[in-house]
């Protein structure tokens, strides 16, 4: 049965439309089309004003939420999500923690060059918006400069280590969009030509950038990697959608670190008896029945094992619409070191994707290790949550579909997946077993590190945390390679609060779960009606779930 739209339903409608119109790049992340407004053909203004104005669109749609009145459950929850979504974001723009935002995963430096990765490019038309959105970024870098000097000005630099890694990037991404380019549109000179100059004028761009990072930035860069336990505590919220005690978390992360290890243990010594942990991850890695070479091999790899899974869980432990049963794996064109979902488009023609961002140089990969991760991006993971979302239509606004991303809630979900497909047999191999379990182990780290540094706590040995113990502690508790692992470690370092949303919103869940089975509610259902309120903050998930919402 179609539900009918309501006033509320309205509201975050306009705030989700106004939205796309600020944050373009957003809105080609969300898959949002903008009817007579092409939202690919613009990149988004990052500039002080700019973000300014997004947050004034933030406080006009909370003025329009208090003048109605919810008419179903559904409104009721959709109100505690828009209040708690952009209530946390106008404390964080407050707080001037927004403006000039720089860390190596998720600022405005990788966004303006990984949006492109989002878009079609199939036909010379594709290729023409391509060079539309391509030929805005000669104005917008500079405006995202001016940001990061404002960040200076008003007593919020970022730290040396970002500045100096945005530098590193920069000169990357500005090889990226001429290699993007090249031969793209063979036949078509006129338009080749276009998107030659474009490109660039879009490195020359970032070469400025790099040089602005380098010598406006830089120099008034702060040395400490922490932000402090005030900001920390803000942004901590912003990601889980709730507040949660910081100590008794950073104490729960290393209780869980050390219970995943005695797990590892056990499954270590019937793989290889005496061995112990370490020495069966390096065994692990050494078996060639585990070993994947090259990346078209290992797109390969993934796709199959999606497909499989996917056609295992449609129609016994999950409802998969037909729509989303086509989940795309591939390669991106960066070499970071990360592996991310992006969701399918609102109409659906664009599908979820599953991208492997493989370091340079890395040629063999180890599905004992990796297996967890594509259930965590793609079914039940990410894929699931998300596009099931997105294929709500008849139930739920666009914003519930489309805007309401939380971190804790998403990511928590993708990890309580891993251990669910564990449950269901997937895992039962003791290799592809203990590659879930390092998972698990690596995400319960970084909540002790992300809080121990950031809040600058004291560590297991009586030290103080900082990047050099942080180091070690990841070094000492986590198989991945060095490469993957520096990299790791600078994002926590940048992006405070996000890292430990993964195993903290996993928590969540797992009690969300235990709390639905014990009022008797099977297991399938407790899924089915979770995921069909789409993307909330964790306290308005648990209040919807537990009837507490007023």
């Amino acid at each position: 049965m179609v539900r009918q739209a309501t006033a509320v339903d309205a509201v975050a409608e306009r705030y989700l439309d106004a939205l796309a119109a600020l944050d373009p790049c957003t809105a080609t992340e969300l898959g949002i089309s903008g009817g007579d407004r092409n939202y690919d053909e613009d990149i988004t203004d990052y500039s002080p004003d700019a973000v300014s104005a997004r947050m004034e669109a933030a406080r006009s749609a909370l003025k329009e939420l208090d003048a109605v009145v919810a008419m179903d459950e559904c409104d009721a929850v959709t109100a505690a999500a828009m209040r708690e979504r952009l209530g946390v974001q106008i404390e964080i723009h407050e707080a001037g923690l927004d403006i000039g935002e720089l860390n190596v995963i998720a600022s405005p430096l990788q966004t303006m060059r990984d949006v492109f990765d989002l878009m079609a490019a199939d036909t010379a038309d594709d290729w023409v918006v391509i060079d539309r959105r391509l030929a805005k970024l000669p104005d917008r870098v500079p405006a995202y400069a001016q940001a990061l000097r404002t960040a200076v000005a008003e007593g919020h630099p970022p730290a040396i280590r970002q500045v100096q890694r945005g530098v590193e990037q920069a000169a990357q991404i500005e090889q990226l969009f001429v290699d993007m380019v090249a031969g793209a549109a063979p036949d078509v000179p006129a338009l080749q030509a276009d998107l030659d100059r474009h490109a660039s004028a879009a490195a020359a761009a970032y070469r400025e950038l790099g040089r602005v990072l380098r010598e406006d930035i830089a120099p008034y860069a702060r040395e400490r990697d922490a932000f402090g336990r005030d900001a920390y505590r803000l942004m901590s919220r912003s990601f889980l959608g709730s507040a949660v005690d910081l100590d008794e978390t950073y104490e729960w992360g290393l209780e869980r670190l050390n219970t995943v290890v005695a797990e590892q243990e056990t499954v270590a010594e019937r793989l290889y008896p005496g061995a112990g942990v370490a020495e069966t991850l390096r065994r692990l890695d050494d078996e060639p029945r585990y070993q994947v070479h090259g990346t078209d091999a290992l797109q390969a790899w993934m796709q199959d094992l999606s497909d499989r899974v996917v056609d295992a869980l449609a129609g016994t432990h999950f409802d998969i619409a037909p729509a989303l049963r086509n989940l795309e794996c591939r390669i991106a064109p960066t070499h970071t070191g990360g592996i991310y979902y992006t969701g399918p488009s609102e109409d659906l023609t664009r599908p979820g994707r599953m991208w492997w961002s493989v370091p340079a140089g890395t040629d063999t990969f180890h599905t004992w290790q990796e297996t967890t991760t594509v259930f965590h991006e793609g079914v039940p993971g990410h894929h699931l949550q998300i596009g099931r979302a997105v294929a709500l239509a008849d139930q739920l606004n666009r914003w519930r579909r489309l805007g309401c991303w939380v971190s804790g809630h998403g990511e928590g979900w993708a990890l309580y997946a891993e251990r669910l497909m564990a449950e269901l047999g997937w895992l039962d191999d003791d290799g592809t077993r203990m590659g879930m379990l390092d998972a698990q182990g690596f995400r319960a780290a970084r909540v002790a590190i992300d809080i121990g540094v950031h809040c600058e706590l004291t560590t297991p040995d009586g030290g103080m945390w900082d990047a050099g113990r942080a180091w070690e502690f990841l070094r000492t508790h986590c198989a991945q390679s060095e490469k993957t692992l520096r990299f790791e470690l600078d994002r926590y370092l940048g992006w405070p609060g996000q890292a430990p949303s993964y195993a903290v919103g996993q928590r969540i869940w797992q009690q969300l779960r235990e709390t639905m089975l014990s009022r008797s509610m099977p297991l399938q259902e407790f899924h089915s009606r979770a995921l069909d309120l789409g993307g909330l903050p964790l306290e308005v998930l648990s209040a919807a779930l537990l009837g507490e919402l007023r």
